[in-house]
């Protein structure tokens, strides 16, 4: 029982800590603001946590765990560029309305002024560039675009792009700019996928062609 309710109110307070960062944002997201949301005492976020930061960080992670699955289904039936591109603006207007990528724009914010906190952070990004990485290579393949935009490269000015968009939208409350620009990306993705259709030979192939080459 006591084991029980020890991990409920650890659910309450990741829950309040994201509530927190994303309605009152880092500087707001204190131990008495986390703890009147989740309704228990502050001194339980020291005892379950440590300290406000790992509290926060445990917020970050539970957010991108609820966000990877659904991020990784979408992702998966990108096969083209265009269909990224598509992709990618979904997800953007789903974490704009969530707020989740709040969270992490201010985790990014606070990282500046906290030490150590925001190698922590850049740590939980991983995951993210290595996924949008993946969904880059899967989109290319073998095409002659993929020379052109390296899916590495691609993959993390996406993850850039995405932060940046919603936290412009966030400020100014316009999201019409922002979608501007992925209708923009899409556009330049369908002619990217055009250029897909120039299918580049397999690394052994060319390798057989520079060898009778030089015969």
């Amino acid at each position: 029982m006591l084991r029980t309710q020890s991990a409920d109110v650890r659910a309450a307070l990741v829950t309040g800590a994201i509530e927190a960062l994303r309605e009152t944002g880092f500087a707001g997201a204190s131990a008495r603001e986390i703890a009147a949301r989740a309704g228990c005492s502050q001194a339980l976020v020291f005892y379950h946590f440590g300290s406000v930061n790992e509290l926060l960080l445990a917020a970050l992670d539970e957010v991108s765990a609820r966000r990877m699955a659904t991020y990784q289904e979408l992702l998966a039936h990108a096969t083209s560029v265009a269909a990224l591109a598509e992709s990618a603006r979904s997800i953007f207007l789903q974490d704009l309305d969530s707020g989740h990528v709040r969270v992490l724009v201010e985790m990014i914010t606070g990282a500046q002024s906290v030490p150590g906190l925001g190698e922590q952070v850049s740590q939980r990004l991983r995951p993210w560039r290595e996924l949008a990485e993946e969904a880059m290579r899967r989109a290319l393949g073998r095409s002659a675009a993929a020379a052109l935009v390296p899916p590495g490269e691609a993959a993390h000015a996406l993850v850039a792009g995405f932060l940046g968009l919603e936290l412009l939208a966030t400020l100014d409350g316009d999201r019409d700019a922002a979608l501007a620009v992925f209708d923009r990306a899409h556009a330049l993705a369908r002619m990217l996928d055009v250029l897909g259709t120039l299918r580049l030979p397999a690394a052994g192939a060319r390798k057989s062609s520079r060898t009778q080459e030089t015969t």
